[in-house]
């Protein structure tokens, strides 16, 4: 059982190596002290903080972010120790809020290495406070315990230090700040052109985009391609633009720079982020050697949290990849029409075209187009083996909103407490760079419905799935991506409903259903599609005029206001007129009044509906339930094939997790 502390209350404890979690609506300090037992701090080395992370059996945030993991091993504390502190504290001379009465009350949590919680606190009653001790770990006759202490100081942290009977208190409260303010990392820059030694750097040539936020793929042409690494390559891509491309997000979610150039830097702040992002973290792997590049670090981008600094690094894999293929493109084209118009030029002499000057001329040609083809292979293996090896230390490294489900995260999953900033939908990966796969992450909340194809079609593979089969991998696709928003979001912050008209994916919908879920049966027959639909357009409606109108509070009491998602199955059969329209409008206006949409359908089963549908399919994301090469990047227009994020065969974890999801629904409500 989890104790719910309140200030001055303790629990024991019946474990020595803990996780502090720290979630506060702002960039916080996160401060951890050894005391005496009398509470006192005897030196700076007492403390562990981001210019010092590591002290016996503390290591704390090196940076300040919004959510934090503290890990304390109360073994490895010295024998004078009698008492663990954890403090927070605001930044000094940011952008940000000077007081905790300004900001959400801080939540701190007590768990086990496991995941288990012990012990939480939530800090309230803080007004011009800024800086305060959360809670200590303290010990009693060879036992520990925690303790909510809450106990705010407005001096800030030279005074709490000061109170807890540190002599260097304004000494080491200037070093803390000075370590916050300059991040103790290195930042993004632009790259340099590529050296001998092959340095890896990430560089652009126009905004940088996530695999989300595709819009039209731009037409290659005339632009010659950067190679991510440096340098450019002759000649264009010379693709076709892909049929189903990304959608564009608001232009107000993403960062544009003023005049985009070649070989500028990718802007990695977060897209709703209104303040610079900090720099990465310093790396944790050892230098590269001499002549070697620079090993791979996971969460190696800017960000106030890992979460957000593995987003904005799969974002930034995700473009070097497009560019370094379309440099390997442009070259392999490059050389074709070199070696073409060489060969033109041979038998449009007379005196060439035979003989062995003809011969001669020829052979020339074909060694210099393989030489050009050769180099520009090199070129490609020696990035892609970095973006390997990047790959393995990122995937493993990853949350489980963003990974797989084979992924060891999911077997240590817990309901979060928080929102998490995007959503894994599958894999992108390029026939140039089959073994790397690129996570498809898209932000929450969606900000636009989706649609899974269960139309029969050809797999990028070469093999065809007939449509009853793909109508039941859809459906499976379909579960999949459900079970993953109902367990990434906070218990009851997230509600799923079903309109199944005849009944047909009963089984792939079974493990929603079994395991309680849904927050009703699938919806069956055209009442249960009426019923459905209607409900979810009147709370749209209402949403819209309380939000538009300036006043939410005016909602009915116990009003759901967690967001809904609407999976729809076999579309367009049970649908009249009416109910099309609903459709219609829940794509348009549900996003952003907290109601999503996810089709199962064939698109040519729907035609009978002709035009009337079409700005229905523009408004959704196209996923499909087997690999397809539909998908394009902003950048190059390649054609990217994708493939959903399924749970392997004869696995239960997708149970097992919509098994807590339910168990904290339940306790939830």
């Amino acid at each position: 059982m989890t104790a719910e502390l309140v200030r001055g209350q303790n629990h024991p404890l019946s474990q020595a190596r803990l996780e502090i979690r720290i979630s506060a609506g702002t960039p916080i300090v996160a401060v951890a002290a050894l005391g005496d037992e009398n509470g006192r701090i005897h030196g700076v080395e007492w403390v562990a903080h981001p210019g010092a992370p590591t002290q016996p059996g503390l290591e704390v945030s090196r940076q300040a972010a919004a959510d934090h993991r503290l890990a304390v091993d109360l073994d490895a504390v010295p024998e004078a120790v009698h008492r663990v502190s954890v403090l927070l504290a605001l930044p000094v001379g940011g952008t940000g809020p000077v007081r905790f009465g300004a900001v959400a009350a801080p939540f701190v949590a007590v768990t086990g290495l496991g995941g288990d919680e012990v012990a939480s606190y939530t800090i309230t009653g803080l007004e011009a406070e800024s800086a305060v001790v959360a809670l200590e770990l303290y010990r009693r006759q060879d036992a520990w315990k925690v303790r909510a202490v809450g106990q705010g100081y407005a001096g800030g942290l030279a005074e709490l230090l000061t109170d807890q009977g540190l002599s260097q208190a304004h000494q080491l409260a200037g070093t803390v700040n000075d370590a916050v303010a300059q991040g103790l990392a290195r930042s993004v820059q632009a790259p340099p052109p590529r050296t001998a030694d092959g340095d890896r750097s990430r560089q652009t040539a126009a905004p940088a985009l996530g695999p989300d936020q595709g819009g039209t793929a731009p037409q290659p042409g005339p632009v010659p391609p950067v190679s991510p690494y440096g340098g450019q390559t002759p000649g264009g891509p010379g693709q076709p633009a892909p049929q189903q491309p990304y959608a564009a997000p608001d232009p107000s979610a993403v960062t544009q720079p003023s005049a985009p150039t070649a070989g500028g830097s990718i802007d990695y702040s977060h897209p709703r982020r209104q303040n610079a992002a900090p720099p990465p973290p310093p790396p944790t792997a050892p230098p590269a050697a001499p002549g070697q590049p620079a090993q791979p670090v996971a969460g190696d981008a800017t960000g106030w949290s890992m979460e957000e600094r593995l987003y904005n690094q799969v974002w930034g894999m995700f473009e070097d990849l497009a560019r370094t293929t379309a440099a390997y493109r442009s070259a392999v084209d490059f050389a074709e029409s070199r070696m073409d118009k060489e060969l033109e030029q041979v038998l449009s002499d007379p005196r060439s075209r035979i003989g062995g000057q003809g011969d001669a001329a020829r052979e020339a040609a074909r060694a210099r187009h393989t030489e050009l083809v050769t180099q520009a292979r090199e070129a490609l293996d020696r990035d892609l083996t970095q973006l390997a090896a990047e790959a393995d230390v990122v995937e493993p490294a990853l949350p489980p909103a963003y990974a797989r489900w084979d992924n060891p995260a999911w077997h240590a999953y817990r309901v979060p407490m928080e929102i998490p900033m995007a959503l894994r939908l599958g894999d992108l990966h390029l026939p140039e760079a089959d073994r790397i796969r690129i996570p498809m992450l898209v932000r929450l909340p969606l900000e636009r419905g989706l649609w899974i194809d269960s139309g029969a079609a050809g797999a990028s593979d070469g093999s065809f799935t007939d449509s009853h089969t793909m109508s039941r991998l859809a459906m499976e696709t379909a579960v999949a991506h459900a079970a993953r928003l109902l367990a990434v979001y906070p218990a009851g912050e997230f509600t799923v409903h079903v309109i199944d008209p005849a009944g047909s994916g009963a089984q792939p919908l079974a493990p929603l259903v079994q395991t309680g879920v849904l927050a009703a049966p699938p919806a069956l027959g055209a009442a249960g599609v009426a019923d459905v639909l209607g409900r979810l357009t009147q709370r749209v409606d209402l949403v819209q005029m309380a939000i538009r109108g300036g006043a939410a509070d005016s909602l009915p009491p116990g009003f759901d206001t967690s967001q809904q998602l609407l999976i729809v199955n076999d579309f367009p059969h049970g649908f009249d007129d009416r109910a099309v329209n609903q459709l219609r409008y829940l794509a348009d206006e549900g996003p952003a009044f907290g109601v999503h949409l996810m089709m199962v359908a064939d698109r040519e089963e729907s035609s009978g509906y002709g035009p009337l549908l079409d700005p229905l399919w523009r408004s959704l994301l196209r996923l499909t339930p087997v690999a397809d090469d539909h998908l394009a990047d902003p950048w190059v227009g390649h054609a990217w094939t994708y493939e959903p994020s399924l749970v392997p065969p004869g696995s239960h974890v997708l149970r097992q997790v919509l098994a807590q999801v339910a168990a904290a629904r339940t306790k939830f409500m």
